[in-house]
Protein backbone atom coordinates (compact mmCIF):
# COMPACT_ATOMS: atom_id res chain seq x y z
CA UNK A 1 0.00 0.00 0.00
CA UNK A 2 1.73 3.53 -1.45
CA UNK A 3 2.25 6.12 2.16
CA UNK A 4 0.21 8.56 2.60
CA UNK A 5 1.61 12.19 1.89
CA UNK A 6 0.00 15.77 3.13
CA UNK A 7 -0.17 18.29 1.13
CA UNK A 8 0.46 21.57 2.36
CA UNK A 9 -0.75 24.76 0.00
CA UNK A 10 1.59 27.88 0.10
CA UNK A 11 -0.16 30.50 1.40
CA UNK A 12 -3.13 28.59 3.05
CA UNK A 13 -3.88 26.47 6.38
CA UNK A 14 -6.35 25.49 8.24
CA UNK A 15 -6.86 26.48 11.86
CA UNK A 16 -7.28 22.57 12.74
CA UNK A 17 -4.37 20.00 12.27
CA UNK A 18 -5.44 19.09 8.89
CA UNK A 19 -3.52 19.22 5.45
CA UNK A 20 -4.36 21.26 2.32
CA UNK A 21 -4.63 18.01 0.43
CA UNK A 22 -3.52 14.65 0.75
CA UNK A 23 -2.05 11.64 -1.81
CA UNK A 24 -1.75 8.22 -1.51
CA UNK A 25 -0.63 7.17 -4.89
CA UNK A 26 -1.95 8.84 -7.91
CA UNK A 27 -4.69 10.34 -6.71
CA UNK A 28 -4.99 13.74 -4.49
CA UNK A 29 -8.15 14.97 -2.72
CA UNK A 30 -8.22 18.30 -1.28
CA UNK A 31 -9.33 19.25 2.36
CA UNK A 32 -12.37 22.04 2.22
CA UNK A 33 -10.27 25.26 0.59
CA UNK A 34 -11.29 28.64 1.30
CA UNK A 35 -10.77 32.49 -0.39
CA UNK A 36 -8.02 33.70 1.92
CA UNK A 37 -5.62 35.95 0.54
CA UNK A 38 -2.31 33.93 0.39
CA UNK A 39 -0.18 36.86 1.35
CA UNK A 40 -2.13 37.93 3.76
CA UNK A 41 -4.31 35.42 5.43
CA UNK A 42 -7.13 37.80 5.44
CA UNK A 43 -10.69 36.90 4.02
CA UNK A 44 -11.28 39.52 1.15
CA UNK A 45 -15.04 41.22 1.30
CA UNK A 46 -15.88 40.66 -2.76
CA UNK A 47 -16.96 37.21 -4.24
CA UNK A 48 -14.61 37.85 -6.83
CA UNK A 49 -11.53 38.17 -4.93
CA UNK A 50 -12.39 35.16 -2.59
CA UNK A 51 -12.90 33.08 -6.05
CA UNK A 52 -9.68 34.06 -8.20
CA UNK A 53 -7.96 33.27 -4.50
CA UNK A 54 -9.23 29.50 -4.37
CA UNK A 55 -8.09 29.12 -7.71
CA UNK A 56 -4.33 30.34 -6.58
CA UNK A 57 -5.00 27.79 -3.89
CA UNK A 58 -6.01 24.67 -6.27
CA UNK A 59 -3.11 25.72 -8.93
CA UNK A 60 -0.72 25.31 -6.01
CA UNK A 61 -2.04 22.59 -4.53
CA UNK A 62 -1.71 20.76 -7.53
CA UNK A 63 1.91 21.69 -8.27
CA UNK A 64 3.55 20.98 -4.73
CA UNK A 65 2.31 17.73 -5.21
CA UNK A 66 4.04 17.62 -8.83
CA UNK A 67 0.93 18.12 -11.23
CA UNK A 68 -0.16 21.32 -12.58
CA UNK A 69 -4.56 21.65 -13.06
CA UNK A 70 -4.34 19.20 -15.97
CA UNK A 71 -4.12 16.56 -13.13
CA UNK A 72 -8.01 17.62 -11.61
CA UNK A 73 -10.77 15.40 -12.38
CA UNK A 74 -13.34 16.81 -10.10
CA UNK A 75 -14.16 20.23 -8.18
CA UNK A 76 -16.75 20.87 -6.05
CA UNK A 77 -17.76 24.14 -5.09
CA UNK A 78 -19.99 25.70 -2.38
CA UNK A 79 -21.04 29.40 -2.73
CA UNK A 80 -23.35 31.51 -0.33
CA UNK A 81 -25.66 32.46 -4.01
CA UNK A 82 -25.43 29.62 -6.40
CA UNK A 83 -27.09 32.00 -9.05
CA UNK A 84 -24.62 34.59 -9.09
CA UNK A 85 -21.49 32.22 -7.36
CA UNK A 86 -21.42 30.21 -10.78
CA UNK A 87 -21.72 33.09 -12.99
CA UNK A 88 -18.73 34.25 -11.17
CA UNK A 89 -17.08 30.87 -11.10
CA UNK A 90 -16.93 30.72 -14.79
CA UNK A 91 -14.85 33.40 -16.07
CA UNK A 92 -11.87 31.75 -13.49
CA UNK A 93 -12.70 28.60 -14.71
CA UNK A 94 -12.39 29.42 -18.72
CA UNK A 95 -8.78 31.03 -17.51
CA UNK A 96 -7.89 27.48 -15.61
CA UNK A 97 -9.23 25.22 -17.86
CA UNK A 98 -8.97 27.02 -21.51
CA UNK A 99 -9.89 23.65 -23.44
CA UNK A 100 -13.45 23.34 -23.17
CA UNK A 101 -12.75 19.36 -24.38
CA UNK A 102 -10.62 19.10 -21.63
CA UNK A 103 -12.45 20.83 -18.56
CA UNK A 104 -12.57 18.23 -15.12
CA UNK A 105 -16.52 17.64 -13.65
CA UNK A 106 -17.81 20.39 -11.63
CA UNK A 107 -20.32 21.26 -8.96
CA UNK A 108 -21.74 23.44 -7.40
CA UNK A 109 -23.60 23.67 -4.10
CA UNK A 110 -24.69 26.60 -1.48
CA UNK A 111 -22.53 27.81 1.07
CA UNK A 112 -24.47 27.29 4.49
CA UNK A 113 -23.68 29.50 7.29
CA UNK A 114 -23.07 33.24 8.01
CA UNK A 115 -18.84 33.11 8.03
CA UNK A 116 -17.16 35.50 6.26
CA UNK A 117 -16.18 32.68 3.21
CA UNK A 118 -18.17 33.65 0.14
CA UNK A 119 -17.01 30.25 -1.68
CA UNK A 120 -15.02 27.02 -0.96
CA UNK A 121 -14.28 24.34 -2.74
CA UNK A 122 -12.38 20.65 -2.50
CA UNK A 123 -10.93 18.58 -5.64
CA UNK A 124 -9.93 15.66 -6.77
CA UNK A 125 -6.67 15.00 -9.32
CA UNK A 126 -4.80 12.01 -10.53
CA UNK A 127 -1.45 12.09 -11.23
CA UNK A 128 0.14 9.60 -13.59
Amino acid sequence: MPKRQSIEIPGFSHANPIPGASRIGNIMMSSIINGRDPSTSEMPDDLARQISNVFTHIRSAVGVAGGSPENIVKVTFWVKDPATGRAALNGEWEKMFPDEMSRPARHTLHLPGDGPALVTCDFVAVFD
